[in-house]
């Protein structure tokens, strides 16, 4: 197995392992994120991210209840394996880009704490783009759902 690392920090990694517990899986694991912490302790950063955005973003929690009556209705309404990629694709992108939006208004805070013309450039952008990927969900909940619906009451 090759790891795309280059060889100094691959070198660099190994030697903080011990020569007894030496193995490929050790070695992805402990090098493979960085220096600083191991892959596991990232997803374990990643998912105290969600947790911080479940807790301090309303917006946040708004999408993921919308995505949760999304998928309720996609189970009662028999979507296709081709609708089901299309709807957790389009969840997924808002959620991303609503979590994108967090992390780029944190940053514009921490940096500029005074509402500065650039600051604010930087926020209302941030928030557009996440506007912009809520209506395209819109576009693609329409154009799943609707025929369904319509369907139903035939």
């Amino acid at each position: 197995m090759t790891l795309p690392l280059p060889n100094f920090f691959i070198l660099n990694c190994i030697s903080t392992i011990h020569p007894w517990k030496i193995d490929i899986l050790t070695i992805y694991f402990k090098c493979s994120m960085g220096l600083r912490h191991t892959t596991v302790k990232s997803f374990k950063y990643a998912f105290q991210g969600l947790h911080t955005a479940l807790k301090n973003e309303p917006n946040f929690r708004v999408h993921i209840v919308i995505a949760i009556l999304t998928l309720t209705a996609g189970c009662l309404l028999g979507l296709t394996s081709i609708e089901w990629l299309f709807l957790t694709f389009t969840i997924f992108y808002v959620l991303t880009f609503e979590l994108l939006n967090t992390v780029l208004e944190a940053m514009v805070d921490l940096v500029s704490p005074e509402i500065t013309p650039s600051a604010k450039i930087a926020k209302d952008v941030s928030a557009a783009c996440v506007l912009l990927g809520a209506f395209m969900a819109i576009v693609v909940g329409v154009t799943l759902f609707l025929p369904k619906i319509i369907l139903l009451f035939k």
